[in-house]
């Protein structure tokens, strides 16, 4: 009996060799694999800095907290997401705006952000938190200017999207985290992610002040760096400058997390094509999903369809042993949001979608009969051979 879950994680014999040469190292935590990975995976993404930190919620308040987010201000960002990229400025005191979801990117709707923005007094708002939902990249040339407009900052919320990237108007191909139209992006390594840590994080940026204050937040608020202290008593003086957190991530995971940034190009060409098969042997079916663009490069975290049958096709799946998961309960329908004066009827097409949307088994190690075993089972559930 098949037993496939949505997504899951894949640790090779180089994953554990990897680990096994750091778990016998002198450092465990706060080592040399931490900055290996962090730089690494800034040229990975085309980003000048990176600092890597214990899952991406962490990552997402250090964001926050590093752009001078204050108690009282208010953010934007879209309801289809994890409930982090919301709760980050809950976490800092300030409160939350959402914007509805193009019904066919599933991504914040641009235009009705545009409107929101014109509609309000500046200074209503401080930044924006988009998502790059599914792999699927952000419209972040647009959502800038308007940013710049308004005199906002952006945090790229790119936990589904490394690997991905968008072509501007200029023609340039822009990567998900390069934060050349942002000023911050947030990354996770949970073990359903492209790259897997166990548990990791990291935000990129190319300022050199956001680095230094993000290094500072994640430890504490303690530096040791000669540079930047205020004072020096000798080797072993520190300063607490800030008040910071202990949002750190092991060398043990980084070191995990280094080995599986070295085939995530693999992983993603994989994802491609299991997104590929699932468009081609769809095609004929009463389902939709999320829309190709010529000028994006999604990078697959999720395969989502939308179906009219969804709670049907979720039971009939668990019988074939095919594991599907849904992506997401909108944020402002939580209970806790629901506390905060948010209701259903606020944002039609994210309740929509959620009504509608089922994420299929999308992870690289899957194999090649198992996905056909998830193809077949779809097609037999709308009885189509």
């Amino acid at each position: 009996m098949y037993k496939i879950p949505y997504g899951k994680q894949e640790i090779t014999n180089e994953d554990i060799s990897e680990v096994i040469k750091t778990l016998q190292s002198d450092f465990l935590t706060q080592g040399p694999k931490i900055l290996e990975f962090e730089n690494r995976f800034a040229e990975y993404v085309d980003a000048k800095y990176a600092v890597a930190v214990c899952n991406g919620t962490a990552a997402l308040h250090m964001a926050v907290l590093a752009l001078g987010l204050q108690p009282g201000q208010k953010i934007i960002t879209t309801p289809i997401t994890f409930v982090a990229s919301a709760n980050c400025a809950l976490y800092a005191g300030a409160e939350v705006a959402f914007v509805d979801i193009d019904a066919e990117d599933y991504n914040i709707d641009v235009d009705k952000l545009e409107a929101l923005l014109k509609g309000h007094p500046k200074n209503t708002f401080a930044g924006i938190v988009p998502v790059a939902f599914a792999g699927c990249p952000v419209r972040l040339e647009k959502i800038s200017a308007l940013a710049k407009e308004h005199g906002l900052w952006i945090v790229e919320d790119a936990c589904h999207a490394p690997g991905g990237y968008f072509k501007d108007s200029k023609g340039k191909q822009i990567k998900c985290g390069s934060t050349i139209y942002s000023d911050l992006s947030c990354f996770s390594f949970h073990p359903v992610k492209h790259i897997a840590a166990g548990e990791g994080g990291m935000i990129t940026t190319s300022n050199l002040e956001l680095y230094n204050k993000l290094k500072l937040l994640r430890t504490h608020g303690i530096t040791k760096e000669a540079s930047l202290l205020k004072e020096n008593h000798g080797g072993w003086y520190y300063e607490m400058q800030e008040l910071g957190y202990n949002y750190r991530i092991s060398d043990i995971n980084a070191a995990l997390a280094l080995s599986q940034l070295n085939r995530a190009d693999k992983g993603i060409t994989r994802r491609q094509e299991i997104a590929k098969k699932y468009r081609a042997a769809f095609a004929d079916l009463p389902i939709s999903y999320q829309k190709e663009q010529n000028d994006y490069f999604n990078a697959y975290h999720l395969y989502v369809i939308e179906t009219d049958r969804r709670k049907e096709l979720y039971d009939f799946l668990i019988t074939q042993g095919i594991y599907s998961q849904i992506h997401y309960i909108p944020v402002h329908m939580q209970p806790y949001y629901k506390g905060l004066g948010f209701k259903k009827g606020d944002f039609p097409v994210a309740e929509r979608y959620y009504e509608r949307c089922i994420s299929l088994p999308m992870y690289a190690s899957i194999s090649d009969a198992e996905l056909d075993h998830v193809i077949s089972s779809v097609k037999n559930f709308f009885n189509v051979n």
